[in-house]
């Protein structure tokens, strides 16, 4: 039988869609035999589900078959063009169906995470009745993106990102297959279907896209036949662009690699995701907020001047903006990640905080306390205060942390960096807070060096 003309100007992604469980590339932990919903699907036995994958891992695809194999009427439905006026009309065609007809129907929500709150809570009382069963297709955390009642009556499935060895069998299959482009004759080397595989990150529908551009506009050469070049394919993938949504897990997922890179002292992974971030578009005023912010946070005063490096990326990108920005994002992302590491500044105002939510908030000590008036005066504001210039080694031993808190101590310089010299300081100003003490205490335990007691007449 001929294939209709509009089947055979469909993108080719669609036309070798999968049309059953075995034809379907990857995913075997979760569709594989012997799995939980493989038997579900086989047996049409199914519940409301969430499938979570990025592009093209193949959400729609089982949707789709579980449409050609059940026995229940399958509506697929569009979270892009539909509102809840649309929603409600459709569950209540269901539920008269399903009292008409005893048949279960199952809807097919494409990009449920489109659909907003009150959107999604139209669907509710027709899942808990069991008038229809969810299948919703998602790239985004459904655990942010689908409401949790909604959530908790769905089983929720994972599905990754293709490996290359799937891609690659994905492109060897559409090459041969008369659905695909076995009809073109064109030939596409090894290094160019591996190539077309690597760089599609996973996503076969991209995978295939290139793929067919590629083929669609390969040159007849002379004594070789349509043949598709390295030079051909590069220039293809050239204008594609990297998956990354600034609002979704995904971004949240890159910039905690950027930051864990460079906590981790790799430059070259933290070179990468920048770059990653970057070129998919991120606001580089975000980044470099981040690393400001890496700079005090992991770095701290093993490397004083990461705060400054840190605060000069930032100028330059309010100064030059992308593309001419990204080279002062990338050095200081190099500082940051080939500093010396301490957290000691975090831990120490952490701590700090700690004591203070548990309402260790003591009054300011007398000595301490700013006494501009003579009333504060008489009542002790600035009493015993020591001025540290006026002293031989430039400390004072006076407590300057509320009574309750003596001896606290918040911030604990570690050995690495500039931290390792402060640690140093603070010890030596240590020891002569000491002295200081043990020379005021010997003082007040001599008796010639108190003036005599006045008295009484």
């Amino acid at each position: 039988m001929k294939e209709k003309a509009s089947t055979r100007n469909a993108p080719l992604a669609d036309r070798l869609r999968p049309r059953d469980l075995d034809e379907l590339v990857g995913q075997d932990e979760i569709v594989g035999p012997g799995t939980l919903l493989r038997r579900a699907i086989e047996r049409d036995e199914l519940r409301s589900l969430i499938f979570w994958g990025p592009p093209g891992s193949g959400k729609t695809t089982l949707a789709r078959i579980i449409a050609a194999r059940t026995k229940a009427r399958f509506l697929p439905f569009s979270a892009v063009m539909s509102g809840i006026k649309e929603i409600r009309d459709v569950m209540k065609e269901a539920e008269d169906y399903g009292k008409m007809f005893g048949q279960k129907t199952i809807v097919f929500i494409d990009e449920i995470h489109r659909f907003n709150k009150a959107q999604q809570d139209a669907f509710l009382p027709y899942v808990e009745r069991g008038d229809i069963v969810l299948i919703g297709a998602t790239t985004e955390n459904p655990s942010f993106e689908v409401n949790s009642a909604l959530l908790s009556r769905s089983k929720v499935y994972v599905l990754r990102a293709l490996a290359k060895p799937e891609i690659r069998t994905v492109i060897d299959r559409a090459l041969i297959d008369p659905r695909g482009l076995a009809d073109k004759e064109v030939a596409v080397a090894d290094e160019e279907r591996d190539l077309i595989a690597e760089s599609s990150q996973g996503d076969a529908r991209a995978a295939l896209n290139t793929l067919e551009f590629v083929v669609d506009n390969a040159a007849d050469r002379p004594g070789d036949g349509k043949r598709v070049t390295h030079e051909e394919v590069l220039d293809a993938l050239r204008r594609g662009t990297a998956y990354y949504d600034k609002a979704g897990e995904e971004h949240f997922n890159l910039i905690s690699a950027l930051h864990k890179s460079l906590r981790n002292s790799d430059p070259d992974a933290s070179v990468y995701w920048l770059a990653r971030m970057l070129e998919s578009g991120e606001d580089p005023r975000y980044v470099a907020r981040r690393m400001v912010k890496f700079a005090s946070e992991d770095v701290g005063n093993a490397d004083p001047s990461a705060l400054v490096i840190a605060l000069g990326g930032k100028d330059a990108v309010h100064f030059l903006g992308m593309p001419e920005c990204a080279d002062a994002l990338a050095q200081v992302a190099v500082y940051l990640a080939t500093a010396p590491k301490s957290n000691a500044i975090t831990m120490a105002y952490g701590t700090a905080r700690d004591d203070i939510m548990a309402g260790k908030t003591g009054p300011v000590p007398h000595a301490i306390r700013n006494a501009p008036t003579p009333l504060m005066k008489q009542l002790g504001y600035g009493k015993g205060y020591q001025y540290a210039h006026n002293l031989e080694e430039g400390v004072a031993d006076m407590e300057c942390l509320p009574e309750d808190l003596r001896g606290r101590r918040y911030y604990r310089p570690t050995d690495h960096g500039f931290e390792k010299t402060i640690r140093e300081r603070m010890a030596w100003w240590e020891n002569a807070r000491k002295r200081r003490r043990d020379s005021s205490e010997a003082k007040r335990s001599d008796p010639s060096t108190n003036p005599p007691e006045e008295s009484e007449e």
